[in-house]
């Protein structure tokens, strides 16, 4: 008898413990959570082969979860710097991060940051697939659909949490693209090489051919399949076009065979999309996939923005999360320059999380509101202790605070003497500053 997934355990009325352990921890009551999971609007990433120290609960109307991508490439492959960024960005708050490596002793990597992370891990196998088949075949198309199950297998045995699988980058959708030119035609690696793979073989992409498969392996070490978006626009002349919603259309589908089978998936949108078509995206998403779990990379809403990618992303992040987006992939200030460090990957994440926050208020997340008058009154209380330990980014507000304070002043260096705050406050008859607790 096959074992029972969480989708069907909690169909089955079980509740697992971390269920209301997530419940808890968003202020939402566990039969809430357990009814989102099981309908497949939320997800628990949550591999069986490891006990994470915090899960999380995406989609369901909870706080809007933020990813954090780090990862080798072959030009910088130290497991060393992976897991400086692995702390980076657990310390600046990410929920999850993703290792993307393509460099160096993979294996070892995935290994080191599953066993040094708190929060959920995922992985793009097709990544490491396509560097076997390089090493071993001298070419990436030369991959068998062995040797992709064989990767999908490798990454669910070493406990990563959810994968990212480019099922939906079809020999029917790349004929789409092919009579729809692009701009930047396809900038997801993981589409990339399996839209090599199908046109170079004249053969269906196997992730999608032998979709059963990859369900099987999903359900045998409960792992979450993130449905990627292989043909997500990599300019905002290319949003929204036909082979974009022509793979959602597949996604949509296959969302619908994960639910059957008891499988946790999410579904991976743009991308680079204008500001007036985020709204719409995320509501095209959505319909197509019957409220799947959203999980967007941005998206970023000019292509002019070098070195200030993470900005463009948090606008369009903060707009998509509004419209329902669930999870927000982050960017870091080197998103299309070169591979990011620790520090951008602090950043990243803080910067994207201030766009998931400004949504959450928007929202009406339990509890997000709530945070924003707490640091209003102490700054109406001129109470800098609070302020710094209830920002966002508690170590750089303290940094830049002490590095222009004046010792001994109360107000900030902005106003001095002419803080209006403690201005008014006298002509109001509020002579004494108090926090509200």
């Amino acid at each position: 008898m096959k074992r029972k997934t969480l989708i069907e355990e909690l169909r089955a009325g079980m509740l697992p413990p971390f269920v209301a352990e997530v419940a808890e921890e968003e202020g939402i009551s566990s039969d809430e959570v357990a009814q989102a999971v099981a309908r497949g609007t939320a997800v628990i990433p949550c591999n069986l082969v490891r006990d994470m120290e915090r899960p999380c609960l995406i989609g369901g109307g909870s706080r809007t979860k933020v990813n954090a991508n780090i990862g080798t490439s072959s030009d910088y492959a130290g497991i060393d710097e992976e897991l400086a960024k692995l702390r980076a960005a657990v310390e600046a708050g990410t929920d999850a991060v993703m290792d993307l490596s393509t460099g160096g002793p993979i294996d070892r990597v995935r290994e080191a940051v599953v066993a040094s992370s708190p929060v959920p891990v995922g992985t793009v196998p097709i990544y490491q697939a396509a560097v076997r088949a390089m090493e071993e075949r001298g070419s990436i198309v030369a991959m068998t659909a062995g040797d992709m199950f064989r990767a999908v297998e490798d990454h669910c045995a070493s406990g990563v949490d959810f994968i990212t699988v480019h099922c939906g980058v079809t020999a029917k959708v790349l004929e789409t693209l092919k009579a729809n030119p692009r701009v930047a035609d396809i900038v997801s690696r993981g589409g990339a090489f399996l839209a090599g793979w199908v046109l170079h073989n004249g053969e269906e992409n196997p992730l999608y051919e032998e979709f059963d498969r990859l369900l099987e392996i999903a359900r045998r070490y409960e792992v979450t399949l993130s449905l990627g978006d292989g043909l997500r626009p990599g300019c905002i002349e290319d949003a929204t076009d036909a082979a974009q919603v022509a793979e959602l259309v597949v996604l949509g589908g296959l969302v619908r065979r994960c639910r059957e089978a008891g499988v946790q998936c999410m579904v991976e949108g743009p991308g680079h999309i204008p500001l007036h078509q985020v709204e719409a995206n995320v509501r095209l998403a959505k319909g197509i996939t019957g409220g799947a779990p959203f999980y967007v990379l941005g998206p970023l809403v000019t292509d002019v923005a070098a070195g200030y990618d993470h900005v463009a992303a948090a606008i369009g992040g903060a707009l998509a999360a509004l419209a329902g987006a669930d999870f927000l992939c982050y960017v870091t200030p080197r998103e299309h320059l070169g591979l990011p460090t620790a520090d951008d990957v602090r950043e990243g994440v803080v910067v994207t999380r201030i766009a998931a926050h400004a949504a959450d208020v928007a929202r009406g997340v339990p509890g997000a509101r709530e945070w924003d008058e707490r640091m209003s009154r102490a700054r109406k209380a001129l109470d800098w202790e609070t302020q710094l330990g209830m920002a966002l980014d508690p170590r750089k507000s303290r940094r830049l605070f002490g590095e222009r304070q004046v010792k001994g002043e109360k107000a900030c260096t902005m106003c001095g003497d002419f803080c209006a705050m403690r201005f008014i406050s006298e002509y109001l008859g509020r002579d004494e500053f108090t926090v509200c607790e």
